[in-house]
């Protein structure tokens, strides 16, 4: 269902000040749009824009890209690079479904677990992902590091990133959205 959102929820939104917006395309098994991305500034983390409805924080997802650049213009903005990053939360899916004996395709892996954090954060939601400690720390590191490989976990290490990347996609499969938001 389409919902009309009002000038002030671009606002409450979080775009007042000049933030960076971009357009981010994921492509999952159970849901696929293209979301606006928000840049933190400084020390202020990065999120994925959302807005008010019925008491709860809403996703805006669009079908393509260009219905979510036409949104930004008719409100006087515009993404901050014509260019559009894609998460394949296909592929982190597929792994999900036998991690024991697939690899972890690790790039995908690591855009998702960020961009589950960001989704958390914009939707008001981080007690919907696992509180993270120090094997999730250190299993971050690894897969941020350029020579990580899956073996370099440790079994504590591979459960708390198998446990955050479930619960990530069970976030982005159920989030509230207001598909295709019109001006």
């Amino acid at each position: 269902m389409t919902m009309i959102e009002t000038a002030d929820d671009f606002v409450t939104g979080g775009l007042r000040g000049g933030r960076s917006l971009y357009a981010y395309r994921v492509r999952g098994r159970e849901r696929s749009a293209v979301v606006l991305w928000i840049g933190g500034r400084g020390d202020e983390p990065d999120r994925v824009f959302t807005v008010p409805r019925a008491g709860r924080r809403h996703v805006l997802v669009f079908v393509t890209v260009r219905q979510a650049r036409v949104y930004l213009r008719r409100r006087g903005r515009q993404p901050a690079t014509s260019e559009v990053d894609t998460l394949d939360l296909g592929r982190v899916q597929h792994w999900l479904a036998d991690p024991e004996c697939r690899r972890a395709p690790l790039g995908a892996v690591l855009e998702a677990w960020n961009f589950f954090e960001d989704l958390a954060r914009g939707l008001d939601a981080v007690d919907r992902l696992p509180r993270q400690g120090a094997r999730h720390n250190s299993a971050y590191e690894k897969l941020f590091g350029a020579a990580c490989e899956e073996a370099a976990w440790t079994p504590d290490e591979q459960r708390a990133v198998l446990e955050l990347i479930r619960a990530g996609v069970e976030l982005w499969n159920s989030c509230p959205a207001l598909v295709n938001p019109r001006s």
